[in-house]
């Protein structure tokens, strides 16, 4: 009995070492590090490429000056693809501003955004073999041509970013409204991140035969990590609020009718935007020179008309100089078969590719008319005519008879927007909504009879809508197009919204973001905890594999050499190749 029960201790014992021997072991994944060295460092061969020694550094000094740069790069490559990916709500405004320059339409917005995602992709993937290869132990060399490569993505990136700032520096406001609904996930990926990094990070700190390089490598790296555990305590959005609290979804006001689903500013763009259920309609008002006012949002009828086949001599011509004889022979909708004004759009069907091209230039009167037929408000940018124009004085004059006598809306349908003559506007159109396009002091809005404010969406704050909708003066957003801003305007407490896409946002039935306060503390409580979980475990079982490692070479194991890797089946092979042929095992480096 006691001779059983020893040897049952020995063969437990025995599955022991071996279940010991196994975590201890570091195979060799030669066609997978062969992969990541060729992929990274064009080194294909086994001889081309060195491991690191415990205690040495994971590459040479060029190597470890170049790093920082590759690591720079692809933080660069990165803000700049957040940027202008979450600039996609005006892509259209970034194309308009470059056909005002150029003088031909183009979607440089979608080239822009496809060249930032490639680069990042690149440069992503140089730094992902760059850390597989420091996990698996080995030295980095980058290609030399990877290396003009990365020179490359930090000198665009870094450009990119400075020019957009210069020219288009409201922007940044757009990004740092975007973090209200994507700082949560970002947290969640960070912190992913530095979980993965973790394992290599440990290594070779663990590895490191010096307090002071142990301290380079962890220090930074605990600094960023206890920066991610700290962020959502300074981290705010409207959309994370107690059940109950979420106000009513903004009404629609369609920017120009329906400019994704037809030509913008015609009768076909309007139905459109009718149809798709929208509160409103938003337009742009220029005067002809016989004192018609028609809709049109360009100084020139270039971009929107054929007048390059009707009238090319003027095609430079301010729109307003125009007479209305000479308007109604253009046509309005042909162009937007040819230049695609979004990048998102879907294609039309035949009856309405039929009905576009036979849009013309819309008169205010008709538009008037359609939304009074319909019951939607009205809201419009009234531009000024040039000098020498016969209504430069008396535009708003003109206006208000069209409105008041020609088209006989409903004034109360009516959001007027322009600051000159107000008070002569409401004395003669008392039943107007008077909007104003900028914030001020209630107690002035109140005076002058406000009931309404047209703010850019940049402009969005949930305190001062709150604030203003206390003395009942509503507040209206614009330009929205993307769902993720319009949550954000929704939680934010807007009333209304002006967009381009009204088709797809009356399809929001809720925020895409909303999380109570306590199911947000739950979610970055517990992801904190894990991420201190997981990589005090891959610390503590890296010092316990390399600890591990120094008492196994003390005592001579057989099957870990020098405390490194286990080449029992390599070197098997390579003596039975040399018995096959003395050349394999010296080709093999036996």
């Amino acid at each position: 009995m006691e001779a059983s029960s020893t040897s049952l201790k020995k063969i437990k014992f025995g599955k022991l070492k071996v279940v010991r021997r196994r975590l201890l072991q570091r195979y060799e994944h030669q066609p997978f590090i062969s992969c990541l060295a060729g992929f990274y460092s064009c080194r294909w061969k086994r001889y081309q490429r060195r491991r690191t020694e415990p205690g040495k550094c994971c590459c040479k000094t060029r190597e470890c000056v170049f790093f920082p740069l590759l690591v720079g790069a692809f933080c660069f490559s990165l803000v700049f693809l957040y940027m202008w990916g979450e600039a996609k709500n005006d892509y259209n405004n970034f194309d308009w501003y470059n056909y005002g320059n150029l003088g031909f339409w183009f979607l440089w917005s979608l080239v822009l955004l496809i060249v930032a995602a490639i680069l990042f992709m690149y440069i992503t993937l140089l730094l992902v073999l760059a850390m597989c290869l420091l996990a698996e132990g080995q030295q980095l060399y980058l290609h030399w041509s990877h290396k003009i490569g990365t020179f490359l993505v930090l000198g665009f990136s870094i450009t990119a970013i400075f020019i957009l700032s210069v020219l288009w520096g409201d922007q940044w406001k757009t990004v740092r409204l975007s973090f209200q609904i994507t700082a949560p996930y970002l947290h969640i990926g960070a912190i992913t991140i530095m979980v993965l990094l973790s394992w290599p990070m440990a290594l070779h700190a663990i590895r490191a035969d010096k307090k002071v390089v142990q301290v380079i490598i962890v220090g930074p790296y605990l600094a960023i990590l206890l920066f991610l555990f700290l962020i959502p305590l300074g981290m705010y959005s409207p959309c994370i609020r107690e059940v109950g609290t979420l106000g009513p979804k903004p009404a629609l006001i369609g920017h120009r009718g329906a400019p994704m689903l037809a030509p913008e500013n015609t009768e076909m763009s309007f139905q459109k935007t009718i149809e798709h259920g929208a509160d409103g309609l938003e337009t742009d008002v220029t005067i002809s020179y016989d004192g018609v006012p028609f809709l049109m949002h360009d100084s020139t009828l270039s971009r929107t008309t054929n007048i390059k086949e009707v009238y090319p001599n003027d095609t430079a011509q301010n729109a307003a100089l125009f007479s209305w004889d000479a308007l109604k022979e253009l046509n309005a909708g042909e162009w937007f078969l040819k230049d695609k004004p979004f990048s998102c759009m879907g294609s039309l069907s035949r009856a309405d590719r039929n009905q576009a091209m036979n849009q013309s230039v819309y008169k205010l009167s008709n538009f008037l008319r359609l939304a009074d037929s319909q019951n939607k408000l009205v809201i419009f940018d009234l531009y000024r005519p040039p000098e020498k124009h016969p209504y430069r004085n008396s535009w708003i004059n003109r206006t208000l008879e069209v409105i008041l006598n020609e088209s006989g809306i409903r004034p109360h349908l009516v959001l007027w927007l322009e600051n000159d003559m107000r008070s002569f506007v409401q004395s003669v159109a008392p039943g107007f909504q008077q909007t104003v396009g900028s914030k001020a002091p209630v107690e002035d809005l109140l005076m002058d009879n406000i009931v309404k404010l047209n703010l850019a969406y940049t402009e969005m704050s949930s305190e001062d809508i709150r604030k203003y909708a206390e003395a009942n003066i509503t507040t209206n957003l614009y330009v929205i197009n993307e769902p993720w801003l319009f949550s954000l305007a929704w939680c934010s407490g807007a009333h209304s919204v002006t967009t381009n896409a009204v088709h797809t946002l009356k399809n929001l039935n809720q925020p895409l973001f909303l999380m109570t306060p306590r199911q947000y503390n739950i979610m970055w409580i517990l992801t904190d905890l894990a991420s201190v979980l997981l990589i005090s475990l891959i610390f503590a079982l890296h010092w316990w594999r390399e600890r591990s490692f120094s008492c196994c070479a003390h005592e001579g194991d057989p099957m870990l050499e020098s405390g490194t890797y286990n080449k029992f089946r390599t070197g098997e092979w390579v003596r039975r190749g040399q018995e096959l042929d003395p050349a394999w095992g010296s080709f093999h480096g036996a």
